[in-house]
C-alpha cells in the first residue's frame, strides 16, 4: 500500500515510516498523524502562498489570501487525497471505519495534510513543492463551496480592475421564529439577482451564486 502511495504521489521515501506515520488516524491509537498534520498545514500554506504570490503580482494581500483558502481548504484537499487513495491506505481501528472514516472529508484532508508533511520531512521543502505541483488541481479547477459564493463572484466582477458588488436584504417573510430573508446583489447599478435564506448572510450568498450561474462568470463584458 505504501508503493501505491509513493508512485501516486510522485515521490518515493528514504524514510518510509515517515509515510506510515502519515497515514496513521488517530483512532488507532500511538504513532497517529496528529503532529504531521500541525506541520503539513503550515507546510502547504508556504508553498501556496508563495505560488499565489508569484502567479498574481498585480493582487493585494486579501485577493491574494482569498485565493489561498479556496487551495488548502477541506473541499479542496479532500478530492486529492481521495484521487491518491489515501483514505484506501489509511490504518484506522474497526469502529472508524464502519462509520465510514475513510471517505470522511475531514478525514482526508488532515492525512493529505500529514502526508505532506512527510514529504517535507523526508526530501525538504523542494520535495514538498513538487508534491503540491503534481497533485494539485489548477485554481479555476478548484471546486468552489456554496459558503464562498460571494467572494467567486468578487473575483469574478474584480477581474482586470472591475468594482466589488454590492448586496441589499430586500425582504423577509415568514414567522419571527424562522424568518426568510430576500437578498439582491447590485453591480453598476444594475440588480443581478436574488436570493433567500434563513439567515441575511445566507440570503447573501444564494444571491451571489444565483448571479454566478446566471451569469457564467461573463458579467465582466455585459
Amino acid at each position: 500500500m505504501l508503493d501505491q502511495v509513493m508512485k501516486a504521489l510522485g515521490y518515493t521515501f528514504r524514510d518510509e515510516a515517515l509515510l506510515r506515520r502519515a497515514l496513521t488516524h488517530p483512532s488507532v491509537g500511538k504513532d497517529d498523524n496528529q503532529r504531521l498534520e500541525f506541520l503539513g498545514d503550515a507546510v502547504l500554506q508556504y508553498l501556496m502562498s508563495d505560488a499565489l504570490y508569484r502567479a498574481h503580482p498585480a493582487e493585494r494581500e486579501g485577493a491574494l489570501t482569498h485565493r489561498r483558502q479556496l487551495m488548502v481548504c477541506e473541499a479542496a484537499l479532500s478530492p486529492i487525497a481521495k484521487k491518491l487513495g489515501l483514505g484506501e491506505a489509511l490504518a484506522m481501528d474497526r469502529g472508524e471505519e464502519l462509520t465510514g472514516g475513510r471517505d470522511k472529508p475531514s478525514v482526508l484532508c488532515d492525512t493529505m495534510e500529514a502526508v505532506l508533511a512527510a514529504v517535507y520531512l523526508d526530501g525538504g521543502m523542494e520535495a514538498a513543492r513538487g508534491v503540491v505541483e503534481r497533485c494539485w488541481p489548477a485554481e479555476d479547477e478548484v471546486e468552489r463551496p456554496l459558503q464562498d459564493a460571494k467572494g467567486a463572484l468578487q473575483e469574478a466582477l474584480q477581474k482586470d480592475g472591475g468594482e466589488s458588488p454590492t448586496y441589499e436584504i430586500t425582504g423577509q417573510s415568514g414567522p419571527p421564529h424562522a424568518p426568510v430573508f430576500t437578498a439582491a446583489v447590485f453591480w453598476q447599478g444594475k440588480m443581478l439577482a436574488e436570493g433567500e435564506g434563513k439567515t441575511k448572510k445566507a440570503a447573501e450568498q444564494a444571491a451571489a451564486l444565483n448571479a454566478i450561474q446566471n451569469s457564467g462568470f461573463r458579467l465582466q463584458n455585459e
